[in-house]
């Protein structure tokens, strides 16, 4: 299924390092390989035109890109006289082939990415290299372990995370931990290559690129690996508290280095070694955060080992659910969509994700059962938004993520669990202030009130300024779905799949 590389990087007098998910120069599989085989190193980064256009003119994630470039490009040019970042706006297939030709490559090293359209487009890519007698070498970057490095006794791919957790950790430390050493770039200063001034153009505005200007630094996220180095070092010292606060939206829990993970401005070896001894020394914080960066491994081998996932449920029989689609389908998903359920946690989740391009782990799961469970809406429509709105989107995470909540994908929940938007609320934004943050109109409700207005008293609404419906006055609208009913058909709809066991009771998480 996979390519083989060899074990080393071909020797080449000039290696040409393409970045893509790796935006960062310490700790980088591609930049040591390349010192292992080089006499010289550019790097360049392609904003991709395939990538690139079907995107809203306004998307963090392109300004997250652009800014971790000028930080980098900044880092090189202070490295070395005459050294850039070589920067292109097109297409890689024309791109790659000819930065590597421009520059005398002998080689291109890249990093893996396993999602069935970048595996095509590589593949592509690589052909184009070898045909003008350029080598090209991948290497694993964004994971600990991938593809089929970890596997069952039967030499199949795991299917279900905690066996794979204990595999992983067996795996990890009988390599002596030597698959989370640091990729060393040492020596990379006395390494770059001149880059002639019109190849090496700067980095391209956001205008060039066709984009504005979005939010981002108004949100407090900053780019690069100075970002993840300022995150990491804040989260450090709360990791110890992270399994009793990561539930709780209102809370700083968790450690924000999710868009930073995805475009690699942090390396993964680097988060699990700032883990490894708090866990094995029984830290519970550790232990659970360690393992929530299993669980994105997990999901890439899944991705990378089942790539049908990436379009139907990786449990088959799942795809026979008939979901709902007409009018009034189209208009419950622009609700949910829009934070108009009525549902006030799951409203606030779908605002902050809006408002924000983040949305807190616990939100995820529960406003995505809300969409599947409650709406009766297909799975994928969530996902899709996901995609366009998540400042860390990742195909395999968010696939796996949907697939989760839907009881489709693997180590899924029961199909009969269905999430109750009212009991989450109270349970993990007991005092309403998540809610508040992102609903003002609901600030005035006391903590009781505020999960369920549709339950308050005509008396409280309106001593709280609260008026529900949709007329002209309203600030706030009414359940688009009743819980109970909309639990009952949700067992009808996927009783086509298989019943529970005999006594067996829907349950509510």
């Amino acid at each position: 299924m996979f390519p083989t590389p060899p074990a080393s990087a071909p020797a080449a007098t000039t290696a040409l390092v393409w970045l893509r998910r790796d935006l960062r120069l310490h700790d980088h599989a591609a930049l040591h390989a390349a010192l292992g085989a080089a006499q010289q190193i550019v790097l360049v980064f392609v904003f991709d035109t395939t990538i690139l256009e079907p995107l809203p003119r306004c998307d963090r994630r392109v300004e997250f890109i652009r800014d971790t470039l000028a930080e980098m490009d900044a880092a090189l040019r202070a490295m070395a006289p005459q050294a850039a970042l070589v920067c292109r706006h097109g297409d890689p297939l024309a791109e790659i082939p000819d930065v590597a030709q421009a520059v005398g490559a002998g080689l291109v090293v890249v990093a893996h990415d396993d999602e069935p359209q970048a595996l095509r487009r590589d593949a592509a890519v690589a052909r184009s290299l070898a045909a003008a007698g350029i080598a090209w070498h991948s290497v694993k970057d964004q994971v600990v372990f991938e593809r089929r490095e970890v596997l069952t006794q039967t030499g199949k791919p795991y299917g279900v995370f905690t066996p794979y957790l204990r595999a992983w950790l067996a795996k990890l430390q009988a390599g002596a931990d030597t698959d989370v050493a640091e990729r060393s770039t040492a020596g990379l200063a006395g390494r770059l290559a001149p880059v002639d001034a019109a190849l090496a153009g700067g980095i391209p505005s956001l205008g060039q690129l066709g984009f504005t200007s979005s939010n981002l630094r108004q949100l407090g996220i900053a780019p690069g690996s100075s970002g993840a180095r300022a995150l990491l070092d804040d989260f450090l010292p709360r990791m110890a508290a992270y399994d009793e606060r990561r539930n709780f939206p209102a809370v700083k829990g968790p450690s924000y280095l999710g868009v930073h993970l995805r475009f690699g401005t942090v390396s993964i070896r680097e988060l699990v070694r700032a883990a490894l001894p708090a866990q094995r020394s029984g830290d519970t914080g550790a232990q659970v955060w360690l393992a929530e960066l299993v669980w994105r491994e997990f999901y890439v081998q899944i991705l990378a080992n089942f790539p049908h996932v990436a379009t139907r449920a990786f449990k088959p029989e799942y795809d026979a659910i008939q979901w709902d689609a007409d009018e009034a389908a189209q208009r419950r998903f622009a609700a949910w969509c829009a934070g108009r359920t009525g549902y006030p946690l799951v409203d606030a989740a779908m605002l902050q994700l809006n408002q924000s391009g983040y949305m807190h782990n616990r939100l995820r799961m529960v406003a995505g059962s809300f969409l599947v469970k409650h709406l009766g809406l297909d799975w994928r429509w969530g996902e899709r938004y996901f995609a366009q709105q998540l400042n860390d989107f990742d195909l395999a995470s968010n696939n796996g993520g949907w697939q989760w909540v839907a009881s489709s994908g693997c180590d899924a929940q029961p199909y009969f669990r269905i999430f109750n938007p009212l009991s989450q609320s109270e349970k993990f934004d007991a005092q309403g202030a998540f809610i508040r943050r992102y609903l003002p109109a609901l600030a005035g409700l006391d903590a009781k009130s505020i999960h369920a207005p549709w339950l308050a008293r005509p008396l409280t609404l309106a001593a709280a300024g609260v008026v529900l419906g949709d007329g002209p006055d309203a600030n706030y609208p009414m359940t688009i779905v009743d819980h109970a009913q909309a639990r009952a058909k949700t067992l009808l709809r996927y009783s086509v799949v298989k019943k529970p066991e005999v006594g067996a009771e829907a349950s509510e998480s």
